[in-house]
């Protein structure tokens, strides 16, 4: 039999890297930090993005977060008393949006009294630029 011609020869593709979960979390865990912003507390990490409370801010406008409850630079954790010294949080609003609709739907038995009513939720959406302590930069 004679070898098949190039053409015809299966293609093979080389594997892709995988990483499995033990691997990441031997590398460590990447650095984020809590904040506190409209009432609410949220988890950050950089360079994702987080719908928060409309802000009065322009977009491509950068915001400065000093409500720090807690740091994780991947190596050790700062919890603050309520906040963190000396910790800030850099956003880049990327644009300012309103939530999925919510239907209101109040009615009262044996009585003809229907009420509907919709809300959609201001909101901006963030980038974290970076996450500073004591004006050094962990992410």
């Amino acid at each position: 039999m004679a070898d098949p011609t190039p053409e015809t020869k299966p293609q093979t593709q080389p594997a892709a890297e995988v990483t499995s979960p033990a691997a990441t979390a031997a590398a460590g865990p990447a650095p984020y930090a809590i904040v506190e912003a409209s009432g609410q507390q949220f988890w950050l990490q950089p360079n994702r993005y987080i719908d928060l409370d409309r802000i009065s801010a322009e977009v491509d406008s950068t915001i400065t977060l000093e409500t720090v409850l807690l740091v994780n630079d991947g190596s050790g954790t700062t919890l603050g008393a309520p906040y963190v010294k000396g910790a800030t949080v850099e956003l880049q609003v990327l644009a300012h949006r309103r939530g999925p609709k919510i239907i209101v739907y109040k009615m009262r038995p044996k009585k003809k009294t229907r009420r509907k009513n919709g809300h959609r939720q201001e909101l901006t959406r963030v980038l974290v630029k970076s996450i500073q302590v004591a004006g050094k930069a962990i992410a």
